[in-house]
């Protein structure tokens, strides 16, 4: 204590606008009823100064208490306070040393397992040997609401510190302004140019936050990003570094979007098809059947079933035309032809028109089952392009047939 004041010593005050917090510590409790007797434990208080001599308190307080209410065990004690105080000073004069108080408020209590409200009320005073030490004595009582309603008397003294405050500054240390700006030369980072408080005395001619000492683009609104620099596009690149500020692109093209020739979201650098749209995933050429799925599609396509000397399809042929579109679907960058032929019965113009009706019929069949027809295309070849003799009926069987081919 007698090292506290010498090292603190000094004009003392109360708690005021000055020296708005203050903290204080110890603590001891008297429960009335049962077999407790005054028990010690630590506390701690924070109060913040309000004006008109109000401060607002917050404290904390644990203790052990013998059986309560007679019971078989003891139990701990926890409190935690918020009280309003008023200090007596305001109302009769300050004494500098001697700081008298009364304060009421409310409480949480907890006593083991069980909690309750409590009203309180109580006097104290803190006696100041400095403007920011002193002793604290403070007593009170409280009416906790719990299962089983009792009433305390809590006590506390302790040290009390007082803090948080700023002196008001002698007008003997206010220095010379040479820039006008309000800033003491002393505090001023730009002493001859007139700036804002807010930047220590240094300007912002932009007006965008950033002062003009750390703006690369001190004449132009900007961003703090940037550094103070504008970005019409929004990408990332300031307009000053930016080849194309109009249209956003990343940093490593300067600010322009890279090329992308086809137009199929894989940018020309890396598009082993520059010039024909296919996904990333086949670096942005198409996918196309191999020649094993050209085959099975065509075995497909020679076993579909016309009615006779029609271009309606056997019962059938339905399951083969299922298979043939889901091969179609799967390959959807592939644009397909479907050629029509038939045997040497008939004349030539006949065989011409029925392999076109029947070509047209598959495609129809293909289109009405999910497939783009701008990726189909038909072609008729009547009996011009037989595959086996005609002289057979296993030959004519064969040469009545649709075949399907990649478009190039």
């Amino acid at each position: 204590m007698a090292l506290l004041l010498i090292v603190s010593f000094g004009t003392t005050k109360t708690q005021d606008t000055e020296n708005p917090w203050m903290l204080t510590f110890a603590n001891a409790i008297d429960v009335k009823g049962g077999d407790s007797d005054i028990t010690i434990g630590p506390k701690m208080s924070l109060g913040r100064y309000l004006g008109s001599g109000f401060s607002l308190e917050l404290a904390a307080a644990i203790n052990e208490i013998d059986r309560p209410w007679g019971t078989g065990a003891d139990a701990t004690f926890v409190g935690l306070d918020l009280n309003v105080k008023y200090d007596l000073n305001n109302a009769f004069g300050q004494t500098g040393w001697f700081d008298p108080f009364l304060y009421v408020g409310v409480g949480e209590n907890w006593v083991g397992t069980e909690d309750g409200i409590s009203p309180n009320v109580g006097a104290g005073f803190n006696t100041w040997f400095s403007d920011h030490v002193g002793i604290n004595v403070t007593g009170g009582y409280k009416k906790v609401n719990t299962p089983i309603d009792f009433e305390m008397m809590q006590y506390s003294v302790g040290l009390a510190w007082k803090f948080g405050g700023v002196k008001a500054k002698d007008i003997t240390d206010e220095l010379s302004d040479r820039d006008g700006d309000g800033v003491p030369d002393c505090r001023d980072e730009c002493p001859d140019i007139a700036g804002l408080a807010m930047f220590h005395g240094c300007p912002d001619t932009d007006g965008d936050g950033i002062p003009d000492k750390m703006d690369k683009c001190p004449d132009v609104f900007g961003l703090k990003v940037l550094q103070g620099c504008p970005d019409r596009d929004g990408d990332g690149t300031a307009d000053k570094d930016d080849a194309c500020p109009d249209v956003p692109g990343p940093k490593t093209n300067a600010g322009c979007p890279f090329k992308d020739t086809d137009g199929d979201g894989v940018i020309d650098l890396i598009d082993r098809c520059v010039t024909v749209k296919g996904p990333a995933s086949n670096y942005g050429c198409p996918v196309l059947p191999t020649v094993e799925i050209m085959s099975e599609l065509n075995q497909y396509g020679r076993i579909i079933l016309f009615d006779y000397d029609k271009w309606t399809f056997k019962k059938e042929s339905y399951a083969t035309l299922e298979s043939m579109t889901k091969i179609l679907k799967e390959y959807s960058d592939a644009d397909f032809i479907i050629e029509g032929h038939t045997d040497s019965d008939g004349s030539d113009a006949y065989n011409q028109v029925l392999s076109e009706k029947r070509a047209n019929a598959v495609r129809d069949y293909f289109v009405t089952n999910g497939i783009n027809p701008n990726r189909l295309t038909t072609k008729a070849f009547g009996e011009s392009k037989p595959v086996d003799a005609n002289a057979t009926a296993a030959g004519k069987a064969n040469n009545r047939r649709t075949e399907v081919k990649l478009a190039e």
